[in-house]
């Protein structure tokens, strides 16, 4: 139930981005409260999952509504971030923006431009920086015990043999649409909030299923100005599993299977704060050592719910927003630098 004091959060779009992510997780946390939700056509869906909130058909009915609104999420097909996102910040409106935050890093330049000229509040729902393996791999990294990191391999696999009618399979550049669009932006800001600047890019981008119009299986080699090299993967046609993670050091190596299970546990029914909430099964713990002297590392607890809880600390004055949209430019950077690669076969330098 809302409280009297709540910020009050509209949430544009309600299609997997807004129903599974953004409006069960601010409704999970205290303090926000969906207001007001635009879906074109999951209305009945979105009156059942949220009756205190209004449902609307488009962003015209929410920005009328702005004025009783605290914060805005833009959970809408990748070619309406930027412009919903300016809508937004002209209302005076801080702003979450899922990712892919732009189709180009330009286009991304110009809203965080925006933001600091309107002096409004912006951040990028980069979530699976909150997934409990990955969380688990910094909390390696921080032990020292790999020694010195000098290759980081990631891998976000999936099987889905024939492809999605919808936007993120459309091959119009406008659509942002494909692999490394869509996971490579979480497995590229991953790297770079590990290991920081790249200095250059190597990618191989395939389409490899019948009649797809955008890349379904990808490769991305990146150099870090720190001299680490990751080594990224995405497929739609991936049939078993390989590692989630390998790092790789002078002193071990740490391996993880499994992926993160908050995803899944929403579109379940469970939210933050339930028994089990972000909990991996331990069978999908790490491993660390060299040859057969492996220790297990105990995976980390997911916590997508400290996002939400973070933007209500910001909106309050009381904290930074989560993830400073700079981040997510630089991101956009490397993406675009590994699809030219992937087009023309060279390395790119940044």
């Amino acid at each position: 139930m809302a409280g009297m004091s709540d910020l009050r959060v509209g949430i544009l779009g309600y299609g997997i981005g807004g129903r599974v992510f953004h409006a069960p997780l601010v409704a999970a946390t205290p303090g926000l409260t969906p207001a007001v939700i635009t879906t074109s056509g999951n209305a009945v869906q979105a009156r059942t999952d949220h009756p205190g909130a209004e449902v609307v058909p488009d962003a015209d009915a929410l920005f009328e509504r702005a004025g009783d609104l605290d914060l805005v999420v833009v959970s809408t097909p990748n070619r309406t971030h930027v412009p919903l996102a300016l809508r937004a910040i002209e209302a005076g409106l801080p702003v979450v923006v899922d990712k892919p935050f732009a189709p180009t890093a330009l286009e991304a330049e110009q809203v965080v431009a925006a933001a600091k000229a309107a002096g409004v509040g912006l951040t990028v729902f980069q979530n699976r920086r909150l997934d409990s393996d990955f969380l688990t791999v910094r909390k390696v990294l921080d032990s020292g015990k790999l020694g010195e990191v000098f290759r980081f391999e990631s891998r976000y696999d999936r099987w889905v043999p024939k492809p999605k009618d919808n936007w993120r399979e459309f091959g119009d550049p406008a659509e942002a649409g494909g692999l490394l669009y869509d996971l490579g932006a979480h497995i590229v800001d991953q790297a770079l909030q590990l290991f920081g600047p790249v200095t250059q890019v190597y990618a191989e981008t395939d389409r490899r299923r019948a009649g797809v119009q955008v890349d379904d299986d990808v490769f991305v080699a990146l150099k870090h100005a720190n001299g680490v090299r990751s080594h990224l993967w995405a497929s739609a046609l991936a049939g078993t599993l390989n590692p989630r993670f390998r790092v790789l050091g002078d002193q071990a190596t740490f391996t993880k299977y499994g992926l993160d299970v908050q995803e899944p546990q929403i579109k379940s029914g469970m939210r933050p704060g339930d028994g089990g909430w972000g909990v991996e099964p331990a069978s999908d713990a790490g491993k660390i050592g060299i040859g057969t002297d492996v220790k297990t590392v105990p995976t980390e607890t997911g916590r997508y719910e400290q996002f939400y809880a973070e933007v209500r600390d910001a909106l309050r004055g009381e904290g930074d927003f989560p993830v400073d949209p700079e981040s997510s430019v630089e991101a956009l950077r490397v993406i675009e630098a590994a699809h030219r690669s992937g087009v023309e076969g060279t390395v790119i330098k940044l």
